[in-house]
């Protein structure tokens, strides 16, 4: 491959950072000429080597804090390296953390026009795009307010339309899009899909969702810990990634993790675990079979109206069902530890990976006392146990749908 076509080179690219216990330990360190250590080292990045060519569209995934923001910020420029280096062959238009490069204070019409002269913009080149700018922000009159009265969904619009507009030879997305709404959403993958058309363009794109990296990516990098663990084609890699956020079969509701929600002063969470039909413990399973969920929670007092549920979610951290105990008439828990056993009916989800949490709540119509997101994985398998034996299940996720829904189809 000729250097002419590398857009982007790391070399052994790691950053460490040193964290400090108290504001004083700064001065002391730099006091002690290195002699003496007042903090530890926090390695975000470590040791990643990739090319990326022109033409290209590569996304980065990874569980958060895999290092995949300080990546991108490295390669922006925005921070400095501790080791290794990053290599930039083009001009870079980045919509990274919400916020980033825009004065809050300074109207969306001005915010354009700084950022445009950043991009090496002139006034005339401005004035040509400015409508067109505005016009896919959608954000009419606001348009000459300051951007501190900006709703997040606002802001992203106006933000994504600056990037797009400026003409780049590299566009780097950092989950901003997440912030939008469906249809705004759409449209942008729409135009991005334009700017894959033109041949010396690449898009670097971070992004949770499988789906959109899976349509839009040619090409797809897996950091773990800080890691580059896996650069291949979207289905190898998101394969890769999803093998190591599997969970166990049973798992406990963690205390203060992040993904606990709610007061979680009546009742809460204890553990999770998931079966076949056979009550051995599993997290494979084929389309149309039955799964077996118990459930513990303990109750600080008696509960009248209490109930719970088991939540089967898709990847992209969608809520596909809720088995809700109040649908079986299960409603009211004394004070104490309870267990119940949820047998669902046949699960007709795709093949994908899915995930399943729980919540508790003190009533009907009041916010979950506890809830957890995403405490188990699953996988869902095509094995021939639904549908026509000609049929073939595995790709259907590619096209943004998730449940089959058996028919019949008759010549009329």
């Amino acid at each position: 491959m000729s250097s002419d076509d590398i857009a982007i080179s790391a070399r052994n690219l790691g950053k460490t950072y040193r964290l400090f216990g108290h504001p004083g330990d700064r001065i002391k360190q730099f006091l002690s000429l290195g002699i003496k250590k007042y903090h530890n080292e926090f390695t975000a990045l470590n040791d990643v080597s990739f090319d990326i060519k022109k033409g290209e569209t590569v996304g980065i995934i990874g569980r958060n804090g895999s290092g995949k923001s300080t990546l991108l910020q490295l390669i922006c420029g925005i921070l400095k390296p501790t080791t290794g280096t990053a290599k930039v062959n083009g001009r870079i238009s980045a919509l990274l953390e919400l916020g980033a490069g825009f004065n809050p204070e300074f109207t969306g019409r001005e915010n354009v026009c700084f950022q445009s002269a950043l991009m090496g913009f002139t006034k005339a080149q401005l004035d040509r795009k400015f409508d067109e700018i505005a016009a896919f922000a959608e954000i009419g009159e606001f348009i000459d307010q300051p951007v501190r009265t900006y709703s997040s969904g606002m802001f992203v619009r106006l933000a994504f339309a600056v990037a797009i507009h400026v003409d780049p030879d590299i566009l780097v997305i950092d989950e901003a899009l997440a912030v939008g709404d469906s249809a705004f959403q759409a449209k942008c993958m729409i135009h991005l899909r334009s700017i894959q058309a033109k041949r010396d363009s690449i898009i670097l794109f971070v992004s949770h969702d499988m789906v959109a990296i899976q349509n839009l990516c040619t090409r797809v990098l897996t950091l773990l810990d800080g890691s580059l663990v896996h650069d291949a084609e979207p289905r190898q890699s998101i394969g890769c990634y999803r093998a190591e956020k599997n969970l166990p079969a049973a798992a406990a509701f963690p205390v203060g993790h992040p993904l606990r929600q709610g007061p979680q002063r009546f009742a809460t969470l204890q553990s999770i675990a998931v079966m076949n039909s056979r009550l051995e413990p599993a997290t494979r399973f084929s389309m149309g079979d039955c799964i077996v969920i118990d459930l513990s929670f303990e109750c600080r007092e008696s509960l009248p109206e209490g109930r719970f549920g088991v939540m089967f979610i898709n990847d992209s951290g969608i809520l596909l069902h809720d088995f809700a105990s109040g649908f079986s008439g299960v409603i009211g828990f004394l004070a104490g530890r309870h267990t119940f056993r949820i047998t669902t009916g046949p699960i007709l989800a795709y093949p994908g990976h899915y995930h399943l949490g729980a919540w508790i709540q003190h009533s009907k119509g009041v916010p979950s006392d506890d809830r957890f997101g995403s405490a188990l994985a699953i996988q869902i398998c095509d094995d021939g146990k639904v549908g026509h034996r000609e049929a073939n299940f595995s790709g259907i996720r590619c096209s943004n749908t998730e449940t089959f829904l058996p028919c019949s189809v008759v010549k009329i």
